[in-house]
């Protein structure tokens, strides 16, 4: 998908409550695309949070009705130096990229590019999809592993049945469940826990992770705080246990954790770098292999990082214009 605020850390106590902090992120809602500007709303990145491991990038969109919105048509466009998550709930995405991937995007499956040193993409939601809800993720590719190769991967995690809850395991391992995926980065966590009307789930989890969770479909506590729907509450490294409970009407919560990734990101538009001028270089590339700017002769003997790409499809979206301030690394 192509593209910050949050509460002062909460701590009202609500049922199965821990005494453990929890940073309350409240999202902000963003148009994304087409004709009508189908709305998402966006937890990562804010001002005061950068990063959750290296999960740098949640946006949450739905129920959105099709029909009003006009759905997903998000056009190609690059990314460089991270990983895009697409986890669906209801309707149908249609995936490309330049990488020869063309993939469908169906609930409960996980689809996974990694970019590496560069890919472009496109994400469109199919002509029989009335209803669009999911969630989109980004995280941070290591300095090891940013410049290797992109690479597309799929995995439908089998249901783990608790008592009250279901959940899925898409990266990482959690209630014995885990995912096969290569992650390209270090110890990650995603996962979609379903739960029914006031249950609650205590997790086991690995103390030397920052965990966050969000409200998918409704109220939830996360070990005692209160987290309003679409909000994303946060817990850093120390604590082995999560405790999540669910309102009167039951929610969805997705689930995401990892090591905290320990390196200064730059992150601007769809690319994530170390400097200013390492971002000011992936967007002279974009713009001059798409040929929305002159192409630069130093370019003539390196090889694409955006291309190729299938004719017949919509136009590929230009880069905006720098920001006439620094970019500042963030951790």
């Amino acid at each position: 998908m192509s593209n910050q605020e949050s509460n002062p850390i909460e701590s009202v106590l609500g049922p199965g409550a821990l005494c453990t902090d929890v940073e309350v992120l409240t999202p902000r809602e963003v148009p994304l695309g087409g004709p009508r500007a189908m709305p998402v709303y966006r937890t990562l990145p804010q001002k005061q949070r950068s990063l959750v491991g290296s999960w740098c990038f949640l946006d949450h969109y739905g129920p959105d009705d099709v029909a009003r919105t006009g759905g997903m048509e998000v056009p190609r466009h690059p990314h460089t130096g991270l990983a895009t998550v697409s986890w669906l709930f209801t309707g149908q995405i249609d995936h490309l990229d330049s990488s020869g991937v063309a993939a469908a995007v169906r609930p409960g499956e996980l689809n996974l590019m990694i970019a590496g040193r560069g890919i472009t993409h496109q994400e469109i939601s199919t002509a029989d999809t009335t209803v669009l809800h999911g969630v989109q993720l980004w995280y941070a590719l290591p300095d090891a592993t940013r410049f290797s190769g992109h690479v597309f991967a799929h995995y439908a995690p089998d249901p783990v049945h608790l008592p009250g809850a279901v959940a899925r395991v898409f990266i990482g391992s959690l209630l014995g469940s885990t995912s096969p995926v290569d992650t390209r980065t270090p110890d990650m966590l995603g996962a979609e826990l379903v739960l029914e009307p006031d249950a609650e789930v205590l997790l086991d989890v690995r103390a030397d992770f920052e965990h966050a969770a969000l409200a998918e479909s409704g109220t939830i506590w996360m070990n005692g705080a209160a987290l309003q729907h679409r909000e994303l509450g946060y817990t850093p490294t120390g604590a082995d246990t999560l405790r999540i409970v669910a309102g009167d009407e039951g929610t969805r919560v997705i689930l995401l954790g990892g090591v905290p990734l320990g390196e200064r990101i730059v992150m601007w538009w769809n690319f994530v770098g170390r400097s200013h001028d390492e971002i000011v270089e992936f967007r002279r590339r974009y713009q001059a292999e798409l040929g929305f700017d002159p192409a630069d002769p130093r370019d003539a003997d390196g090889p694409d990082l955006f291309g190729p790409y299938p004719d017949g499809q919509l136009p590929p979206l230009p880069a905006p214009p720098m920001p006439t301030v620094q970019l500042r690394p963030r951790e």
